[in-house]
Parts: structure tokens; C-alpha cells; sequence
């Protein structure tokens, strides 16, 4: 990801490329909700000397197995573009929804080591993950060309979770002080630490945690 793209304060939506019926909140309207961004790093750097039909297959299996964790702690695959999976929590109130997003991000971060050293040793790959979350107000429905709509989810919230796994390094998860705030840690095995503040241009500094490792992969 480039800095200018990590500087991104439009709001975006995140359109799915299928319908998503597993965790899905039916119906459109705002909601509260924690936004979820998984990116894995190392495979776009490695396509250009890939087979394409190995790219796609590798890129399927990673948004599988992401999108099964989300599922399986009450989330929503809402769209996956590139290397990135977007996913909204908006079952419950925003205690729950924290716990949720922080559950499957941290399962995520324990079961992607599996995954990666098998693509390591098949293809040569070197991979990691980087997450981002953060609690805010979504617009989540049926949007798209005619023919082609599909799940979606509008809303600075989206922005903003795409700047926090932007901001992480390889292995890490960033969170906002807005999912922070929400949580309830004596619940969570949650060892975060405050990082510097996240300044963008027009708004006021965003108070930042991370999940760090200190085994990270370099892709820089």
C-alpha cells in the first residue's frame, strides 16, 4: 500500500464481488458496527512472477479461511479486493461487537502461521498479515451496477479501518481508541499498546493501539 493511499480520508464503501448470507445483518439501514480489514502482504508482490491461476487460487484460499473466522465470531465478509478483506461486526452493542472483531483478528493472527508456512515451502512465498479495526457508524445494504449489486458497506468507519491496518506492520493489528474504548478487557487475553497518534489531514489525531509482534517480515 502506498503512503498516499494510507493518507486517505474520502469515505468509501466496500462492495462484495458475492452475496454473503453467513453472519449477514439482513436489510439495509446505518448501524454501529466494528469495520475489519485483513490484508495479506507478500502475495501481490510475488503475482508478477506467479502463474495467474496460482494467484487466484492462493488469494481464494487466504479469503476463505479469513472470512470462515469472521463467520464463526459473528461477522460478515462484506468484500474482497486485492489483497484486502473487508468485513463488518453489527450484531450487538458495541461491547459485543469489539469482542467479536477482536476474537476473529486474533485467531486470524494465530492460524495464519499454518497457512503461510505451507505456502512458504510450496511456493517459495513469504507472507504475513496486517489488520485494522475500528467502531463507527456504517451504511450496510444492496449496492452496484444493475445486475451486479451486491453487499455493501458505505461509511468514514470503512476509511478509517482501512487507514488502521494500513498503519500496521506485517503480523500486527492496529485498533482505534474508538474499538478500545468499546471493549471490556478483563474478557479479551489483549496485549495492546498505545502507538503515536494516527494525523490525518482535517481531523482531529486518533488515538491508536496495536497488537505487535517483534517477528515481523520486512516487505518494505
Amino acid at each position: 500500500m502506498s503512503a498516499a493511499a494510507g493518507n486517505q480520508t474520502t469515505v468509501i464503501g466496500a462492495v462484495a464481488h458475492q452475496k454473503t448470507t453467513v453472519g449477514a445483518v439482513t436489510g439495509a439501514g446505518r448501524r454501529n458496527a466494528v469495520v475489519h480489514c485483513v490484508e495479506v502482504r507478500g502475495l501481490a508482490r510475488m503475482s508478477e512472477a506467479l502463474d495467474p491461476h496460482l494467484v487466484l487460487q492462493l488469494a481464494d484460499e487466504f479469503f476463505n479461511f479469513a472470512a470462515d473466522i469472521v463467520a464463526g465470531t459473528l461477522g460478515e465478509a462484506i468484500s474482497a479486493q486485492h489483497d484486502v478483506l473487508v468485513s463488518v461486526f453489527a450484531r450487538g452493542n458495541p461491547l459485543q461487537t469489539a469482542q467479536q472483531a477482536v476474537r476473529a483478528s486474533q485467531r486470524i493472527q494465530a492460524e495464519f502461521g499454518a497457512l503461510a508456512e505451507r505456502w512458504r515451502k510450496s511456493y517459495g512465498l513469504r507472507t504475513a498479515i496486517a489488520q485494522g479495526l475500528h467502531l463507527g457508524e456504517v451504511i450496510l445494504g444492496d449496492s452496484g451496477p444493475r445486475g451486479l449489486e451486491r453487499r455493501a458497506a458505505f461509511g468514514d468507519a470503512v476509511t478509517l479501518a482501512r487507514v488502521m491496518h494500513q498503519r500496521a506492520r506485517a503480523g500486527e493489528l492496529v485498533m482505534s481508541d474508538a474499538v478500545m474504548g468499546a471493549l471490556s478487557v478483563e474478557n479479551l487475553d489483549l496485549d495492546a499498546e498505545p502507538l503515536p497518534q494516527l494525523e490525518l489531514p482535517r481531523r482531529a489525531p486518533i488515538r491508536i493501539y496495536g497488537v505487535l509482534v517483534s517477528d515481523r517480515l520486512d516487505f518494505t
